[in-house]
């Protein structure tokens, strides 16, 4: 029987990004999909293929940043969910998240069936309760739930990450490659390399005679401007095309949606592991990865794109989920010098000259 499905992921926008190919096995098979996101994955959720609708709640349980509950706005939630006659409802999340609050909620809400992966008691609130053995991705996590529902891709779908069609027809404003994109900010401080170095590796590429794409959310126009340095000219959000060993800060200038197109235009990206490094894999984009284990590689890394992965993974505060490294030098990522970016950029992204031009 087809169904109205309700999948929700209620934290970031990379993890809403790598819960795409899961949404895609259910909108294969489902009348309709809707979303349920918190604030910071709205913009991801937007960008996925395969929803037709989107609710927004911020989940006191879930960010990272809660308000403190707001018991109207959570009585509203429930309303709303019961007034779109949702069959279905599948809790998407990682392994440190309990699906239950929600699974609450939708019990409240009149939802006939819950499924989510549970190492908790559920009681009666879920119909479906997971389990998974060892380590896996995040992506196939969320794939493995799917599929104990009877949900799978299509045949023509390899599982990758991908964005709408629609949302790459957009402009880009880095201009015409070849370029390499340098993305220096992070959701969380713990996992983003220094700003100096970063700098650093800027000159160091643009050296090389490749133009450089510095990218950054809004907010982060003071660290990208720091990062682009002298050679980009005009400053934080620059929008004019960079030639060859040029740079060009597009810090604050980009929503998701725009960053995707930029990102899809690169050659590599460098990012911590965070929203864009997942972003550039939904577009195709190799990654360097500067990946502090805060939490395990073998669930977070990019998925499914060409990738170096770069930072101590074997340190022993492996795990800690920390925002805010408590250790001088911040030893996971700080041993991790410019000259092994560059080589790790290297080798994804082989410098290409533009016809035309010849190196000086």
């Amino acid at each position: 029987m087809r169904r109205r499905v309700l999948i929700a992921r209620l934290d970031s926008a990379g993890d809403v990004l790598l819960a795409g190919p899961a949404v895609r096995a259910v909108a294969h098979q489902a009348d309709r999909v809707t979303f349920l996101c918190g604030r910071r994955g709205r913009a991801a959720a937007e960008l996925l293929p395969g929803v037709d609708d989107i609710v927004e709640h911020t989940a006191a349980w879930i960010d990272p940043e809660p308000d403190p509950l707001d018991a109207d706005a959570t009585l509203a939630l429930v309303a709303d969910l019961a007034g779109r006659g949702i069959d279905q409802a599948v809790i998407l999340t990682s392994f440190h998240q309990s699906p239950l609050p929600l699974a609450l909620l939708l019990r409240m809400a009149g939802v006939p069936q819950v499924a989510a992966t549970c190492e908790d008691y559920p009681g009666s609130l879920l119909d479906v309760r997971h389990r998974l053995e060892g380590d896996p991705h995040e992506v196939q996590r969320s794939l493995s739930l799917v599929g104990a529902l009877g949900y799978r891709l299509p045949p023509d779908d390899d599982g990758t990450l991908a964005v709408r069609d629609d949302v790459l027809r957009r402009p880009n404003p880095a201009g015409d490659g070849p370029y390499v994109t340098v993305h220096p900010g992070a959701s969380v401080p713990a996992r983003a390399w220094a700003p100096e170095s970063h700098a650093a590796l800027v000159r160091a590429l643009a050296e090389q005679g490749r133009k450089v794409v510095v990218t950054g959310g809004p907010g982060e126009e003071s660290l990208t401007a720091l990062v682009a340095g002298a050679r980009a000219g005009a400053g934080a959000g620059r929008r004019a095309p960079a030639g060859p060993g040029e740079v060009a800060d597009l810090g604050g200038a980009t929503d998701l949606a725009t960053l995707a197109v930029v990102l899809a235009g690169a050659d590599a990206v460098v990012v911590a592991n965070t929203g864009p490094a997942h972003l550039a894999a939904a577009v195709g984009t190799p990654v360097v990865s500067l990946f502090a284990p805060t939490v395990p590689a073998a669930r977070w890394r990019p998925w499914s794109v060409p990738c170096r992965l770069l930072g101590h993974q074997d340190i022993g505060c492996a795990g800690c989920r920390a925002r805010a490294c408590p250790i001088p030098g911040h030893p996971c990522l700080g041993a991790v010098t410019v000259a092994d970016v560059v080589a790790a950029v290297d080798e994804l992204a082989p410098l290409r000259r533009p016809v035309g031009r010849r190196a000086s």
